[in-house]
């Protein structure tokens, strides 16, 4: 029971960490991304190397993006997460006796008698770290942990970059309607095995999962090889 509740505690931390949501992310968006821009470039009939250039430039610019987006918004997230604690902090020194209540009533709210949770709210506010750690709990957060923002960026770099190199693969050793039926495959392939682990780790239905993603991946497939036939741009 120990290493159940020890485990489980190790994945909380992952998932708060924002390393989990950065790789789901950025394999996903990485791969859609370039199945996408390289069936509606080849859909506009651009030469091979055309494809290539272009998918690489769309890896190394989505990589970086990512990067820079996720790192920004955990900082974001970590900022405000300290100044929610840093805020009950002065609460708990100007207010000690609304402060505890505010603890009794996130105690009370798990299920414990009103007596239990009076008694422990009054031992808890006795120690400002024990009930800075209770209180970060009562909003869904560990104090231990409240994410890092070079991880999530690191992690959303390696993951975008790994799912938009999938479909770009064929491109480099072939070129026209052989090349796009190969990106095709291996992204529909990359987009099933990424949907099914997306479901098994949930716990959801790894088949309905993997459809899922595998459906997000042909609509936007579609749209742009449509895009690029409409305009129907011929790229040497």
């Amino acid at each position: 029971m120990a290493e159940v509740e020890i485990e489980s505690r190790r994945r909380a931390r992952e998932v708060q960490s924002g390393a989990a949501r950065a790789a789901v992310l950025g394999v996903s968006d990485g791969l859609v991304t370039n199945v996408s821009l390289i069936l509606g470039v080849a859909g506009a009939e651009a030469s091979g190397r055309f494809v290539l250039l272009a998918g690489l430039a769309s890896l190394v610019a989505g990589a970086c993006s990512m990067a820079v987006g996720e790192y920004v918004s955990m900082n974001a997230q970590v900022e405000l997460l300290q100044r929610l604690l840093a805020e009950f902090r002065v609460h708990l020194q100007r207010e000690p006796e609304q402060a505890r209540e505010d603890l009794e009533q996130f105690i009370r709210r798990g299920g414990v008698l009103p007596a239990t949770a009076l008694n422990a709210s009054k031992q808890i506010s006795m120690v400002p770290d024990r009930a800075l750690a209770v209180y970060a709990r009562s909003l869904g957060m560990d104090p231990e942990e409240l994410g890092s923002p070079w991880t999530a960026a690191f992690t959303s770099l390696v993951t975008f970059a790994a799912g938009a190199a999938v479909p770009l693969l064929p491109w480099f050793f072939a070129a026209g309607t052989r090349a796009a039926v190969w990106s095709l495959s291996l992204g529909t392939v990359a987009a099933l095995a990424v949907g099914a682990a997306l479901g098994y780790l949930g716990g959801r239905n790894p088949v309905w999962s993997a459809v899922r993603q595998l459906a997000a991946l042909a609509v936007a497939a579609a749209a742009t090889w449509g895009a690029g036939r409409l305009f129907n741009v011929t790229v040497t």
